[in-house]
């Protein structure tokens, strides 16, 4: 009989290792502090997922109709700056409808979950895998996301940057625009629930923008915040196998953080597989895991981090229109 494997957070990672561990006959209980379907702070703006994950994690169908993405406009304050071409499609599709997809084949296969349930980390305990999202702390950072309809564009995805961070417009199923940015957090600013976007767009000088969404049609429930979380490797709790967010953050410019999540669960996947099977102890698949982890995802980290502060640099943000994108973006993806 194999070990029962405890899954404690039912994001992108959470729901996809499960999936795959039932799949392969692996007992799953996975426990969700929320429930589904619900909005994410996410840029839904799926970048550099192969299809060998996709398949490896036994969910080839999720993505089957979403939308791909190819062009990109860039623009400081209200001035565009630039406009390219991605070297290979990104995939659209909102959080709201791939966490209810993957939860339902999860369902299906025989996964216990538990919405509503919040578990406390238990240090050294085998089996049991952190995948609860940001770890809190007293970050500087700021997310705010929301889907609205009404707006125009001028490309699949449009780059929103400002002196106070960068948003992201993008469409998602049934005509609407997923709208997610990043800011840093701004005491001065007294705005509250999805009047948060506007004001803070216009705090970053892209004024056309904060106007377009004060006339769009917001879907309801759709805006969600989160703040209170640090950019990059989380800090680690010994005796605790953390995945997805929970291990590292990338800055959402990247358009990989949901690619991430995906490829923790299919890093871990062999690895928790010989433990449940009883062929390596806990502790040494912990330890192989976050071997894995860091050869996996150390480059596109390290560069995100030194390329993310250039984009609020008021001298760098024009020279957009100079830079070799794509090959600057393949060091993150």
């Amino acid at each position: 009989m194999s070990e029962t494997t405890t899954i404690v957070g039912g994001g992108l990672t959470g729901l996809s290792l499960a999936i795959a561990l039932r799949r392969r006959g692996i007992p799953v209980v996975l426990h969700e502090a929320g429930t589904y379907p619900r909005h994410r702070v996410c840029g839904e703006f799926i970048s550099g997922i192969s299809d060998s994950t996709l398949v490896t994690l036994g969910i080839p169908e999720v993505l089957s109709d979403a939308l791909r993405h190819r062009s990109v406009t860039w623009f400081s304050g209200d001035k565009e700056t630039r406009r390219h071409i991605l070297s290979e499609p990104a995939l659209g599709l909102s959080r709201h409808l791939l966490d209810d997809r993957l939860q339902s084949i999860a369902t299906g296969l025989g996964v216990q979950i538990h919405t509503q349930s919040r578990l406390k980390p238990e240090p050294g305990k085998p089996g049991v895998i952190w995948s609860a999202g940001r770890k809190p702390t007293t970050g500087k950072w700021i997310g705010l996301k929301a889907h609205v309809r009404g707006i125009t564009n001028s490309s699949d995805l449009e780059m929103h940057t400002g002196k106070a961070g960068y948003l992201g417009v993008t469409p998602v199923e049934e005509g609407w625009f997923n709208v997610c940015g990043l800011f840093k957090i701004d005491r001065s600013i007294t705005a509250r629930h999805q009047d948060l976007l506007p004001a803070y767009l216009r705090k970053n000088g892209n004024l056309r923008l904060a106007s377009s969404l004060e006339d769009a049609e917001w879907q309801p429930d759709s805006f969600t915040a989160v703040a209170g979380f640090k950019l990059g490797l989380q800090k680690p709790v010994p005796g605790i196998l953390s995945l997805g967010d929970s291990h590292s953050i990338i800055p959402p410019f990247t358009g990989n953080g949901m690619t991430m999540a995906f490829q923790s669960a299919e890093t871990a996947l062999p690895y928790l597989l010989a433990y449940a099977d009883g062929g390596t102890p806990w502790h040494n698949a912990c330890k192989l895991i976050e071997k894995d982890l860091h050869i996996r995802f150390r480059k596109r980290l390290t560069s995100a981090g030194f390329i993310h502060p250039l984009l609020f640099h008021p001298a760098i943000r024009p020279l957009v229109k100079l830079a070799p994108l794509n090959p600057i973006l393949s060091l993150v993806r």
